[in-house]
């Protein structure tokens, strides 16, 4: 008989979620985890690629019934080749057996792709290569990547259910993978964090961007292209560098590092207009949170902003650096403007909540686990 989900029932439903350290998908496993943790689900997040940090691991210790593992698995986007990826694969199979897992979720969804796994998995399509190369380079896959790709499409048929974080992806990945129906919408959703105070090296009114800056899909480089021009200057926060050696260089902007959510928090209260002119992004959690701040948004004009955003954003085409120009300096000297796009955003922003995310996700693990159940599998 099939366990409830979500209820104080003896024994609770126990799930193993991969993770990376690396960029959004931490903050997600961590909400997650939380939200499902309110509905009685015991987590074990096993961490693979680089080790979390200490503010990672002071991060995931504040979520009630999480438990860390750092698994020194490869990272299914930095191994170096595709045996690395399966082996990986079944190092987390054998690591949700040994931890009496009802359920997989994989945040890697290549992992699966090892054919390993015993019991049933829900993939989460948060990104991917050949969406990634589609949108910044066009073109046939590079070699590198292809065969990244073509795990990541084994990985997708062997999973009982997929999820992606906006309609627009869904829509995306089913076409790049031919897949018979798209991944089921679960929009990302974040809680909001309380703001460390104001760093000193904060101007008084400025511009902000953040994200793994050193990704080209993010488009930092129009930001820094056009600061010239601006009636104030660009502060970012995140990593030049990324960990596979590529990085980016911002001169014109003037780079925070990476913050702890606390720190950035308080960069979201503080910041005249948040930007992103991102080329690529199937969600933004970045942009959730400036909004979550009543920051007013500045963003590209990409179908998965356009989705999640709606009227509550100014949308710019990603190659138009005139365009953001002009939206950055409309907001930094319209106050009245500023008020109602940032309150805008932060009405929008209220329907993506960890606990709308966490119900969500739920449903979907009910059906992997019905789909996989003897009396399915007898009908």
């Amino acid at each position: 008989m099939l366990r409830p989900l979500g209820q104080a029932a003896s024994p609770p439903l126990r799930l193993l979620m991969t993770a990376d350290a690396v960029g959004g998908v931490w903050t997600y496993a961590l909400d997650l985890a939380r939200g499902l943790g309110a509905q009685g689900v015991e987590v074990v997040l096993a961490v693979l690629g680089p080790a979390p940090g200490a503010r990672q691991r002071a991060e995931a210790a504040a979520v009630p019934g999480l438990r860390l593992v750092e698994t020194g698995l490869a990272l299914d986007w930095t191994a170096e080749d595709a045996a690395a990826v399966l082996a990986a694969g079944i190092g987390i199979a054998t690591l949700a057996r040994e931890e009496g897992a009802d359920l997989v979720h994989l945040n890697s969804p290549a992992l699966a792709a090892s054919g390993a796994f015993t019991q049933p998995v829900v993939a989460a399509c948060h990104s991917c290569v050949a969406s990634w190369w589609e949108a910044v380079h066009g073109g046939a896959l590079p070699p590198d990547l292809a065969w990244r790709s073509a795990l990541v499409a084994e990985g997708y048929r062997a999973a009982e259910r997929l999820l992606a974080p906006s309609a627009a992806f869904a829509a995306t990945t089913a076409r790049l993978y031919e897949l018979a129906e798209p991944p089921h919408v679960v929009h990302n959703g974040r809680a909001s964090r309380s703001a460390a105070q104001r760093p000193a090296r904060l101007p008084e009114r400025f511009a902000f961007a953040a994200g793994r800056l050193w990704d080209e899909g993010k488009n930092l480089a129009l930001l820094d292209e056009i600061a010239g021009r601006l009636p104030l200057p660009v502060v970012t926060a995140g990593a030049l560098a990324g960990p596979q050696g590529g990085t980016i260089a911002l001169p014109n902007l003037h780079n925070l590092g990476p913050l702890d959510s606390s720190q950035m928090a308080a960069c979201f209260a503080a910041a005249t207009v948040f930007v992103s002119p991102a080329r690529y992004e199937p969600f933004g959690l970045a942009v959730l949170e400036a909004a979550q701040a009543g920051c007013p948004l500045v963003l590209s004009d990409i179908a998965s902003f356009r989705e999640i955003w709606g009227e509550a954003a100014e949308y710019v085409l990603c190659t138009d650096g005139p365009g953001f120009a002009a939206a950055i300096e409309r907001l930094a000297h319209d106050p009245d403007l500023r008020r109602q796009r940032g309150a805008a955003a932060a009405a929008r922003a209220a329907r993506y909540t960890p606990e709308a995310m966490a119900r969500a996700t739920l449903e979907l693990y009910h059906e992997a686990l019905f789909l996989s159940s003897p009396q399915e599998a007898s009908a």
